[in-house]
């Protein structure tokens, strides 16, 4: 399998320093100026075609001809809001559950609320990156087709990939009526036509299905260059919201190229979540198709960049995350971070301990409330207390486990055995003071309820308290008492220390939990390149979704198989909670089920707008997060915002337009 190398694909990029956008005038002229830079001395040689084809790729990255800012490609608004996929995360993140922004710059608190406008800056931003991208393959394509190169046609297959991404987000976001260019259409100042959905549907399907055979197969092109794995996840995408965007039924077309991807691709997933969101996520298993960073080749204020220093702030380490400093912006709502408790061991839940390990109990006054409970009331009975299991040999004295405490302030011991018998002295750790763990000695206590992981060290002699009654033992070495909540699924990543759970201000970085899911810190935890500029890859098409994706047709109707369904989920699942326990059956498959897995596996990846509106709760009543219609609780929103309006500036200047309706 060809493991590419992120560093080429960087510099190819870099080389890219022509003003493309000087290309798209005058192209049949050659002028005997030989400063100006036209098509003729751009496209020469397969070499020229490929430093072209890196300033397209580029175009999801990178905002303008040097970094990280300044020659910008698109003019009224800021190069850093610019950047594409920072456009493609604020339209598909901020106006849903998964996140908020802190931030007042003009036009961005409305994606908080679903009140946007078409004088919407940030509307237009997306809509000129788009057109942007699509003017630039078009040039190529143009150009490419007077070549009877091999290597260059090669290229223009991948320039095609790229346009008719573009082109399908335009459809996603906007909808019908957005103006249609190919390369067909001749160059210069003219007033494009708009293309219905079911045209620019077909069009999307007809160009993939074209290229399918002139790319390279899977993960044998150069590292984030297009493949065959790309063409069929975007298919996958496309069949998936037909109905949707068309009103037609493609189930069946998206399980058939989900199975491509699935049992073609050679794809596996990578086995640390955590690592598909780091500096080196390059080296990382399961990404299909990602848009490369590089804090030194490509700085920008856009991307990852973004994303990485703006979920950062309060009592965030920034040195944790590889950058220098946070900047106080994106958040997540609670109605989120509710949908993690799906699948969390709850009431009762127990630690197994198959292999009869060395055992601690941990008795308290909340055991009947949170469900540890089988023989009358169980607080502070030992006998049915949660267990922590020794984590190595016994001698390590190191004991983990998990805790649910369903209430707030609720109290509790470490006991050695299931009696009261064998007491545990604890020094100063966590917790202050001298604990003995008899029945009568001080009480540990939580301060909010919920699911916690203990690491207990009680490793040291257990000799006699110089100061204490004779004979009593005592552990001499200070314990270290680890609590994580909701630590148990491994997908999720959220900061709550001095953070609130309810946002009641949204400009308030403090209101709501941050999301620690990007770091720009290496698998091994050494910082990227640079603390400003990060090195993460977006993973724009990755395993985890097509697995998601197929399981969502089968689940609609599609011809595929409920068991390979069921399967890849629990792959999913098994790998966010470490073993089999949170596994589902084929009961269990429901639509309901696979959006709210969707959330868990790919928050704040640029899918959550799309997966809402296909589940009809994007807009409307039946599901409501906080500041939605802005309203703290949240409210019903009309159903117009479903798609985003085409710019007034651009509907005002061609008459071929049609705004999109009840804007």
């Amino acid at each position: 399998m060809f493991k590419p190398n992120k560093i080429l694909a960087i510099a190819l990029i870099a080389l890219m320093s022509v003003a493309i956008t000087s290309c798209i005038d005058d192209l049949n002229t050659s002028p005997l100026d030989k400063d100006v830079v036209t098509s003729e001395s751009v496209y020469e040689t397969p070499n020229d075609y490929k430093k072209v084809l890196a300033k397209l790729y580029a175009g999801f990255a990178t905002t303008g001809q040097q970094g990280p800012a300044g020659n910008r490609d698109i003019q009224g608004i800021d190069e850093g809001f610019s950047s594409y996929v920072r456009q493609l995360w604020v339209h598909q993140e901020l106006p849903t559950d998964e996140a908020v922004v802190a931030w007042d710059d003009p036009g961005l608190p409305q994606f908080n609320t679903q009140e946007w406008t078409p004088s919407n800056d940030f509307v237009m931003g997306l809509y000129s990156r788009i057109y942007y991208e699509i003017s630039l393959a078009n040039e190529f394509i143009r150009n490419a087709k007077g070549s009877d190169n091999s290597e260059i046609q090669a290229y223009m297959a991948e320039a095609r990939f790229i346009r008719a991404l573009s082109y399908w987000h335009a459809l996603d976001f906007y909808g019908e009526g957005v103006p249609f260019v190919t390369e067909e259409d001749g160059v210069g100042a003219y007033l494009p036509e708009p293309a219905t959905a079911k045209e620019l549907f077909a069009y999307i399907e007809g160009e993939l299905k074209a290229i399918e055979s002139e790319l390279p197969a899977p993960q044998s092109n150069e590292y984030a260059r297009a493949d065959k794995a790309a063409v069929w996840t975007l298919l996958t995408k496309l069949y998936l919201n037909a109905e949707v965007y068309i009103g037609e039924d493609h189930y069946d077309d998206a399980i058939t190229y989900a199975n491509k991807v699935i049992d073609q691709g050679g794809y596996s997933l990578e086995s640390n979540y955590g690592d598909l969101f780091k500096a080196d996520n390059h080296t990382a298993n399961g990404i299909i198709f990602p848009i490369a960073f590089d804090g030194v080749n490509t700085k920008t204020w856009g991307g990852t960049t973004f994303i990485t220093h703006a979920a950062v702030g309060g009592s965030m380490n920034p040195g944790q995350f590889g950058i220098d400093g946070g900047w106080y912006g994106l958040r997540t709502t609670p109605e989120f971070v509710s949908l993690f408790d799906e699948g969390q061991p709850q009431n009762g839940y127990q630690n197994s301990n198959p292999d009869n390990k060395p055992e601690i109990y941990v008795p308290g006054g909340y055991q009947s409330a949170s469900g540890y409970d089988t023989g009358g009331n169980a607080n502070w009975d030992p006998n049915d207390a949660p267990r922590l299991t020794a984590e190595g040999p016994a001698e390590d004295s190191v004991f983990t486990g998990y805790v649910y405490f369903a209430q707030d302030n609720s109290e509790f011991k470490f006991t050695l055995d299931r009696t009261w018998n064998t007491p545990v002295g604890l020094g100063k750790g966590d917790f202050e003071g001298n604990l003995w763990q008899d029945a009568g000695s001080p009480n540990l206590s939580i301060e909010k309820a919920g699911m916690y992981k203990f690491t207990v060290n009680l490793k040291g002699d257990l000799t006699q308290d110089p100061e204490g009654d004779a004979g009593e033992p005592v552990v001499k070495r200070t314990p270290v008492i680890n609590r994580d909540i909701n630590f148990k699924n491994t997908r999720d990543q959220f900061h709550n220390h001095r953070q609130a759970k309810d946002i009641e201000a949204v400009e308030t970085f403090t209101d709501g939990y941050a999301v620690s899911k990007w770091k720009n810190v290496t698998s091994n935890n050494t910082a990227g390149a640079d603390p400003t500029f990060v090195d993460i890859d977006f993973p724009m098409f990755r395993l985890a979704d097509v697995y998601l994706m197929y399981a969502e047709a089968v689940e609609r109707g599609g011809g595929g198989s409920e068991a390979k369904a069921v399967n890849l989920i629990n792959d999913l699942r098994e790998r966010a909670y470490g073993d089999q326990s949170a596994n589902i059956t084929s009961g269990d498959l429901t639509l309901d089920f696979i959006l709210d897995e969707r959330a868990r596996e790919l928050y704040w990846e640029g899918h959550r707008r799309t997966d809402l509106r296909r589940f009809s709760k994007f807009t409307g009543g039946e599901y409501v997060w906080s500041w939605k219609g802005d309203i703290k609780g949240g409210s019903a929103t009309d159903q117009k915002y479903n798609l985003y309006p085409l710019p007034a500036s651009d509907v005002n200047s061609n008459p071929n337009l049609s705004q999109n309706p009840d804007y």
